[in-house]
Parts: C-alpha cells; sequence; structure tokens
C-alpha cells in the first residue's frame, strides 16, 4: 500500500491497524476514529487531514506531514514522530504519553490539556505552542525551543529542560518542582504563582 495517493478519501472508523502506508498522500482524508494502531506512515503526507480520536499506538509517523491536522483527543501513546511536521498541528487533549517526537516542529500546535508524560521532544521547535494545563512529567526537553511558549498551568514535574530554550515563555502557574533547568534559557519569561522547588 505505499505511495498511495488517497486525498480526501474517507476512511472514518476504519480498521487500518499495522497498514503500511508510507509515503502515501492523504491530505484532507478524513481517519477520524480510525484505529492506526501500529501502522507505518513515514513521510506520509497528512497535510490538513482529519484525524480526531483516531488511534495512532506505536504507530511510525517518523518524518510524517501533519501540518494543520486536526489530531484532537488522538491516541498516539509510544508513537513515533520523530522529524515529523506538526506545525499548527491541532492535538488538544492528545496522548503522546512515551512518543518520541525529537527534532519534531509544532511551531503554533495546539497542545492544551495534552499528556505527554515520558515523551522524548529533544530538539523539538515548540515556537508559540499553547501547552496550558498540559501534563509534561519526566519529559525529555533537552535543546528544545520553546520561544513564546504557553505553559500556564502546566505541569512539568522532573520535566529535563536542559539548554532549552524558553525565552518568552508564559510560565503562570506552572509546577517545575524538580525540573532540571541547567543551562535552560528563560530570558523575558513570565513567572507568576510558579513553582519551582527542589530543582535539578
Amino acid at each position: 500500500m505505499q505511495n498511495l495517493t488517497l486525498a480526501n478519501a474517507d476512511f472514518a472508523n476504519a480498521d487500518l491497524a499495522s497498514a503500511d502506508l508510507t509515503h502515501a498522500d492523504l491530505t484532507h482524508a478524513d481517519l477520524t476514529r480510525a484505529d492506526l494502531t501500529r501502522a507505518k506512515l513515514t513521510d506520509t503526507n497528512l497535510t490538513d487531514a482529519n484525524l480526531t480520536r483516531v488511534n495512532l499506538i506505536t504507530a511510525d509517523l517518523t518524518s510524517a506531514d501533519l501540518a494543520s491536522a486536526d489530531l484532537a483527543s488522538a491516541d498516539l501513546a509510544s508513537a513515533d514522530l520523530a522529524s515529523a511536521d506538526l506545525a499548527s498541528a491541532d492535538l488538544a487533549s492528545a496522548d503522546l504519553a512515551s512518543a518520541d517526537l525529537a527534532s519534531a516542529d509544532l511551531t503554533h500546535a495546539d497542545l492544551t490539556h495534552a499528556d505527554l508524560i515520558r515523551a522524548k521532544l529533544t530538539d523539538a521547535n515548540l515556537t508559540r505552542v499553547n501547552l496550558a494545563r498540559a501534563n509534561l512529567p519526566h519529559t525529555n526537553l533537552t535543546n528544545a525551543i520553546l520561544t513564546k511558549v504557553n505553559l500556564t498551568n502546566a505541569y512539568l514535574t522532573r520535566a529535563n529542560l536542559t539548554r532549552a530554550n524558553l525565552t518568552g515563555a508564559n510560565l503562570t502557574g506552572a509546577n517545575l518542582t524538580r525540573a532540571n533547568l541547567t543551562n535552560t534559557n528563560f530570558t523575558n519569561a513570565k513567572f507568576s504563582n510558579t513553582l519551582m522547588t527542589m530543582l535539578a
């Protein structure tokens, strides 16, 4: 099923578990509530696709293009999204627990209420991302770009922010208990009711 052209296709509620959709064109496709568990979507084009409540547990989305895709409430637990393009994607309330987002582009993405516990975001670009009330304990954000990110009431206990750039970030009400802030850049960041105890 590689290199297929499936733009605007309707796969709502479809069973695509373990499907190989490498290099497929799924722009504007409807994959609402589809089962893509363990699917292979390497270099797949999912620009503007509707992936609301989709199941992508342990799926391979390495270098996939998900720009402006709707992934609200999607299950991406343990998915591989390394180097994926998620710019302006809607990931509100998505489950990204233990997901690999290393070097991913998440600029302007919406991750409000998202679960990113133990996710890997090393070298990721999160410029102007909305992470309000997001869950990020034990998340690895080493070398991540978090310029002007919204972390209002976010939970970052034991997160690794080594060498992360949080210039202009909003940390109002955020919890950074036991976080690793080695060489973290907080230039012009906003701290109000921010909890920063027992830092590494």
